[in-house]
């Protein structure tokens, strides 16, 4: 089997779990890593052991590389993936695709023009409690979800902004909580809906957080094509992180799950429990908790659907349909906020 020659572009906090990941797969080789800050880029290339650039676009001239992971602020993302695709290399994202939905179809029309793979992170699909929830979907144990509620509620301090020259900002990072922390609580959700929304109501503001300008609670509802109501709620104002919590009603029973734990409760007076039991492909050796350990796992299948072993399952289009939800809470909700 081939060794895909890699390089992870962005070595802040969240690239520890990509850069580990990489070295630990037997599908890849970490050849380079890049960073515009040339201390954090050599740090990463040393405990690597991988070349260091601070430029990316030089990092695809000098090296012979099959594909990238993104690790940079959101407003890079697209454009930084484009120039990949362009270079002919193929591309896994961090979370967001993007802040704007247009550049998101740009990045996934050119992927299909390139013929590269394109994967988007979002590793929270392969916990087990996520995965035994959409399994007893599809195989109709629980049956089609007919309503759904995701709740947030999180902390993020005043200096958690303050030291960041990009989050809590519109035009880079493209929102707070809603595109930053609920994101993924939100793809579960529609994940198991699968449907498409027909409509997207949204409430936006900022409570607690004078140090920026974006919104740190959300609240709304999502309207299916199907007939199923999506309810949320996401701030992060609490002073502890609480685990996330999906519940869904469905034809025959319903289900709660979080990140780490699901109960399903059936009709039929039976009920159905599980913790997360992640594949256990790395350790991780920092991070935060509910990110969990899946990174790895979604890694590897991207690998493969390089290599021709798999089908890409979390691929950009694929990502399109959270991109739309979350692009749609900002078009409908953020107005008053942007005009302060």
């Amino acid at each position: 089997m081939k060794t895909l020659k890699i390089g992870v572009i962005g070595c802040g906090t969240i690239s520890g779990r990509h850069l580990e990941s990489v070295v630990a797969l037997e599908e890849a080789e970490l050849v380079a890593v890049c960073d515009n800050k040339p201390d954090r880029a050599q740090a990463a290339a040393e405990k690597y052991h991988s070349k260091a650039y601070t430029d990316y676009k030089e990092m695809f001239e000098k090296e012979q590389l099959d594909a990238v992971h993104i690790c940079l602020p959101h407003y890079l993302h697209v454009p930084v993936a484009m120039d990949a695709m362009r270079a002919g290399l193929h591309v896994i994202s961090e979370k967001p695709m993007s802040i704007r939905y247009e550049d998101a179809v740009a990045a996934v029309e050119l992927a299909d023009e390139l013929g590269v793979q394109y994967g988007v992170i979002f590793q929270c699909r392969y916990n087990t409690p996520s995965m035994l929830v959409k399994q007893r979907i599809l195989d109709g144990r629980l049956g089609a979800v007919k309503c759904g509620r995701t709740t947030l509620t999180w902390y993020r301090p005043d200096d958690y902004y303050d030291a960041s020259d990009w989050k809590g900002t519109w035009d880079k990072e493209g929102g707070g909580v809603m595109i930053d922390q609920a994101i993924h609580s939100l793809d579960l959700a529609n994940w198991m809906i699968d449907s498409t929304p027909i409509e997207v109501q949204s409430s936006l503001h900022n409570r607690n957080h004078r140090c920026m300008i974006v919104e740190d609670t959300g609240e709304g509802l999502i309207k299916y094509e199907n007939g199923v109501l999506l309810s949320f709620f996401a701030m992060n104002n609490y002073l502890i992180n609480e685990p996330i919590e999906i519940r869904l009603l469905c034809e025959n029973g319903k289900a709660t799950f979080s990140y780490t734990h699901a109960k399903i409760e059936y009709d039929d007076g039976t009920t159905e429990e599980v913790d997360n039991h992640p594949q256990k492909l790395v350790t991780y050796s920092s991070g935060k908790e509910y990110w969990g350990s899946q990174h790895a796992v979604q890694i590897q299948q991207f690998y493969r659907s390089i290599l021709g072993l798999e089908t890409l399952e979390i691929s950009g289009r694929e990502a399109l349909k959270i991109q739309k939800i979350i692009c749609d809470i900002y078009d409908n909700g953020s107005a008053e906020l942007k005009k302060n």
